[in-house]
């Protein structure tokens, strides 16, 4: 058993200051507020700890995509606090999409990654962001039987638009199979949104982005989404997909319980400016900044979990409240839409992830289940 202490820590979703909890075989075994009872194996007096982040949408990091080398993916995002979620593919041809769903599949097996995210093949033209348009296509319900047989229960979530042909039938297969289905590169109206929900759908995939824009006569997908108490929506908080107001004004709106922060992060990730490719596609990163080449598209994100936790806690005030909303969005909420059990949470029982961050909210180590994986700044 080992005792970690800190100056604060996010228990059971509060804010103790300062907190403690004990660690037996990979699980908090005890915690609580104020000093421990024992002293403490590791004491982290000028920090913050809160339970490991979980990332449901993820392409990549460290310069390859997840269906490259899932290790190095994962330990690039691992050493930036992310102990668990999705890895996730676009769209691509059938043969070249069920190969990657099988590489995955060993992966998740192994318990690199959680599960996959299938973002795509079944997307909008109009909205395609950087998905290869060539390969867009409807639902096709031996293409679903396939990629669920190659799957081996490791697809998780599934990402598609509404309003194609087939997709209703899709959702309710999908739903039946025990995969949440997530509505998103879509150019559905607000009446399809809500049959989907309606349906079984129950995430809103990256929220504004790469769907039809609100109109106050033709609202579309967003207030259908962010209206409805069964839907988890997904936020890119890096500061380029959407504006700060627009981050704080969903978060007021739908509460940090129905709000995952995600990176949508490409091969990029913890590189640097550069050439990257993402499903087959030229990527330029500059400032930054990923963006399909020779366009203004957005193609995916560069971010940590980290640095999107930092940054929620400043947009929401920088105060305790906001802590601890920033650790419900970075970990809580996406475990809950996923359907991960004993994660996302510090209290007794659940596993023993967590990132201990300085007082600038910078990574410092890194735990899961039970084991430091990191030492120092990554």
């Amino acid at each position: 058993m080992s005792v970690i202490s800190a100056g604060a820590i996010v228990l059971d979703g509060r804010v103790c200051r300062p907190g403690w909890l004990t660690v037996d075989a990979g699980r908090v075994s005890a915690c609580g507020s104020g000093a421990p009872p024992v002293p403490a194996d590791d004491d982290f007096a000028d920090c913050v700890a809160v339970p490991g982040f979980i990332d449901m949408h993820c392409h990549g990091g460290d310069g390859v995509s997840y269906p490259e080398a899932p290790e190095r993916a994962a330990a690039l995002h691992a050493a930036h606090g992310t102990t668990g979620g999705l890895a996730s593919l676009v769209t691509a041809a059938p043969d070249v999409l069920l190969a990657q769903v099988r590489t995955l599949a060993d992966a998740t097996r192994r318990g690199v990654v959680n599960g996959i995210h299938l973002e795509g093949p079944w997307l909008s033209g109009r909205h395609c962001g950087a998905h290869d348009p060539s390969w867009l296509r409807g639902p096709d319900p031996g293409e679903i039987d396939a990629l669920l047989t190659a799957g081996d229960g490791a697809i998780a979530m599934v990402t598609l638009a509404p309003e194609l042909p087939g997709a209703p039938a899709a959702i309710r297969r999908l739903v039946d199979a025990g995969i949440v289905v997530a509505l998103g590169h879509t150019d559905a109206a607000y009446e399809q949104t809500q049959a989907a929900i309606d349906a079984g759908a129950s995430v809103g995939t990256h929220l504004f982005n790469a769907m039809r824009a609100l109109h106050h006569r033709e609202p579309g997908p967003v207030p259908a989404l962010l209206g409805d108490p069964r839907v988890t929506v997904e936020l890119i908080a890096d500061g380029v997909h959407l504006h700060a107001g627009v981050v704080r004004h969903v978060v007021a709106a739908a509460g940090p319980d129905r709000v995952a922060l995600v990176t949508d992060a490409m091969a990029a990730a913890g590189v640097g400016d550069g050439a990257f490719t993402l499903g087959g596609l030229g990527v330029d990163v500059s400032g930054g900044v990923a963006r399909l080449r020779g366009t203004a598209t957005i193609a995916g994100s560069t971010a940590t979990m980290d640095r999107l936790f930092a940054t929620a806690v400043e947009l929401l005030g920088g105060d305790d409240a906001a802590l601890a909303a920033a650790a419900r969005m970075t970990a809580a909420t996406p475990a809950k839409a996923l359907g991960l059990d004993g994660v996302g949470v510090l209290t007794v029982g659940s596993a023993a992830n967590l990132v201990v961050m300085n007082a600038e909210l910078q990574v410092l180590r890194v735990m899961s289940r039970g084991v430091w994986l990191t030492e120092g700044e990554p």
